[in-house]
């Protein structure tokens, strides 16, 4: 049958990036505590295509996929994975990145009930002429305690809920454990977010949001700080973005750092 993504294409146009996205697929993540959790997870993959193909074959990226899958490797071989389809398809670079819900057991912290709490994270890989590089990712409800409201006001503070997004980088013969990823960023906030709350719970994370009061600019500067002390890290992203109570609108703070080690 004749290839019509194999002909010569006239537009002399490199292609940065070409593929597939929101291809849903199992991924095995391994756990802190030597177990492994099987997740539903988006794929979203893509190779360059030099300027003198007119297309790329789609259909290879869920073929190799599928291979890393039925080798139980898919999310455990994130670099063979992309190799390989990079090898398929002749390209000279390639991303391959997962975004998937991440289940942690957590205790409520007077009473110690365990509820799951889930957490949207992402692992990524990339391969270019600089090597290749692992991105992983986590974003954490937290809760946040207005300062200026808690000085100015006789009575109360406004809080709201806030989520921390994290992207961290490091070399291939290191790790880092999303479980204590997640802690770290929970240390930074006013107060964690819990799944479950019974009263004596409830009167806990009143109070002790109320005696750690932060502006979305103090948890940010505060995970900043760790992510330099962490000699692990090479590159790191950091996002607070806090859902006022007393707005309309967000509070947000961004900060971005490379080559720290």
């Amino acid at each position: 049958m004749k290839d019509i993504q194999n002909l010569k294409d006239e537009r002399n146009v490199d292609i940065q990036k070409v593929g597939i996205k929101h291809l849903e697929l199992p991924l095995i993540i391994q756990r802190k505590n030597n177990s492994n959790q099987v997740v539903c997870a988006k794929a979203k993959v893509n190779v360059s295509l030099p300027r003198d193909y007119k297309g790329t074959h789609m259909s290879r990226f869920v073929e190799v996929m599928t291979e890393w899958r039925n080798k139980n490797l898919l999310g455990v071989d994130i670099k063979g994975c992309l190799e390989e389809i990079i090898k398929r398809l002749e390209a000279k670079s390639g991303d391959l990145e997962f975004t998937f819900k991440y289940f942690i057991d957590k205790k409520s912290p007077v009473t110690n009930l365990s509820s799951p709490m889930s957490f949207d994270c992402l692992f990524k890989g990339e391969i270019n002429e600089s090597g290749y590089k692992f991105i992983l990712g986590v974003e954490v409800p937290v809760t946040t305690l207005c300062p200026c409201s808690k000085e100015i006001s006789d009575n109360g503070a406004h809080n709201q809920r806030a989520f921390i997004r994290v992207r961290v980088s490091y070399d291939e013969d290191k790790h880092i454990w999303l479980e204590d990823l997640i802690e770290m960023i929970e240390s930074c906030a006013s107060c964690p977010v819990y799944p479950l709350l019974k009263r004596e719970d409830e009167k806990f994370v009143t109070e002790k949001a109320w005696d750690n009061p932060k502006f979305v600019e103090d948890v940010l500067r505060d995970v900043v700080v760790k992510l330099r002390n962490n000699k692990t890290v090479n590159d790191f992203e950091v996002e607070c973005e806090a859902f006022e109570s007393i707005h309309n609108h967000s509070a947000w703070a961004y900060q971005k750092e490379s080559n720290l080690n």
